[in-house]
């Protein structure tokens, strides 16, 4: 991607001035022309590479971090003060090395007189799509502290519901970490010394002890093969769903028809779309640049399509609602709601109002997947457990009886 310097003018006469993020210089041109904008200079600034920062610098900048950043932005910048000295007062108090790194090389660029937009533009794995988008739009509206303030709001949103899902998540996978350990235990500690008992005594073992042991024994010897199969499994999985399109399809279509969890994917990205395009919108954004980001907010090839399809309607001159629904993948209750929303000309309150809705979805929907899974690991463990108990115990009371 480059950015670009722009002068146009409206209809009107207003003389405008600022950057843009796009492929070329014709989609810079063709954007502006988008907006009712005249183009009277569109000149490159640099190509804009996804980097995090000149350092070694590891350390991911989380979701709550950048919010942070933004609610302190919004408050300096809507007190008056300017963006450099807020950017410099806020950068050193910045406690991730990265980030803080990252802000003081983004105030460099605006004391040389780039605007905030294009500094940030060049750190794509921090400051993404959606983040440009609404600072540029901010920046061309005279409204930078109410962009950032949505950006906040967003951030902000988008942190709470991910640590709603983690530590929805947190049980069971804990469970399954504790039966993973509980087998690896048994196998490496108990049955073997159990097993040098039953040598010693000598006699014939029952026959359930006996097929348990094989099983043990067989696994043993063949615990190689049985790990290069599991990694041959997944090299061939990441091989066909990265490398091939048909692939990524096939793939991305089993996920959304998986019992529960397909559902899941499609409830949490219905509520992070709407969530998203409510802030852009509110924001200024153009409806086609709007889509655009939302095009890259999945790695599901179907909902990335779908958003495509819907974008490339929406360029022929279809209503919002019109080519969401003509795209086959968005619920009925997303579409109703961006229909009523733009007839009444309440669209970004409407999106709002869906995102709040799905994201109930989501909380209702893990809440009957842990529901159904606890009694599952329950079992699981129990099951282990017996089994290793009758495998282990049973020629002891065969032998006690004899």
């Amino acid at each position: 991607m480059q950015v670009f310097n722009y002068t146009a003018r409206t209809f009107s006469g207003e003389r405008k001035e600022g950057v843009k993020q796009a492929a070329s210089l014709n989609d810079a041109i063709g954007w502006l022309r988008e907006q009712g904008f005249v183009p009277i200079s569109v000149q490159e600034i640099s190509n804009v590479a996804p980097k995090n920062s000149s350092t070694s610098f590891r350390k991911k900048v989380k979701s709550a971090e950048l919010s942070a950043v933004y609610w302190q932005l919004t408050t300096m910048l809507e007190s008056g003060v300017p963006v450099a000295t807020a950017l410099g007062t806020i950068a050193e108090d910045i406690e991730n090395p990265q980030l803080r790194h990252i802000m003081k090389e983004v105030l460099a660029k605006v004391n040389k007189g780039e605007p905030f937009s294009a500094g940030i533009a060049e750190y794509p794995k921090v400051f993404n799509k959606l983040t440009v988008a609404m600072v540029l739009a901010g920046e061309l509206s005279g409204n930078l502290p109410g962009s950032l303030k949505r950006l906040a709001e967003y951030f902000d949103g988008r942190d709470k519901f991910s640590k709603k899902i983690k530590v929805a998540l947190a049980y069971p996978i804990f469970v399954m970490v504790f039966i993973v350990l509980l087998v690896v235990f048994i196998m490496s500690f108990i049955i073997p010394r159990f097993k040098m008992i039953f040598e010693q005594l000598g006699g014939e073992l029952p026959a359930f002890t006996r097929m348990f042991m094989a099983g043990y024994d067989g696994i043993c010897h063949n615990l190689i093969y049985i790990l290069g199969s599991l990694v041959l499994i997944i090299f061939s999985f990441t091989l066909t769903y990265n490398k091939s399109k048909k692939g990524h399809i096939f793939y991305s279509k089993r996920f959304l028809a998986l019992p529960l969890f397909g559902k899941l994917i499609k409830f949490a990205f219905c509520a992070m779309f709407c969530k998203t395009m409510s802030a852009l919108l509110s924001a200024g954004v153009s409806m086609l640049e709007v889509f655009n980001i939302l095009s890259t907010m999945s790695n599901n090839d179907i909902i990335k399509d779908a958003v495509i399809n819907a974008k490339e309607r929406i360029m022929e001159g279809s209503s919002i609602s019109t080519s969401m629904t003509a795209a086959n993948f968005f619920p009925n209750m997303v579409n109703k709601m961006v229909q009523v929303g733009e007839e009444s000309g309440s669209l970004p309150i409407m999106l709002e109002r869906t995102a709040d809705f799905y994201e109930r979805k989501v909380d209702a929907t893990l809440t009957a997947m842990l529901s159904l899974l606890e009694p599952i690991m329950i079992v699981v463990v129990g099951g282990v457990v017996l089994l290793v108990v009758l495998a282990l115990y049973l020629p002891i009371f065969t032998m006690g009886k004899g």
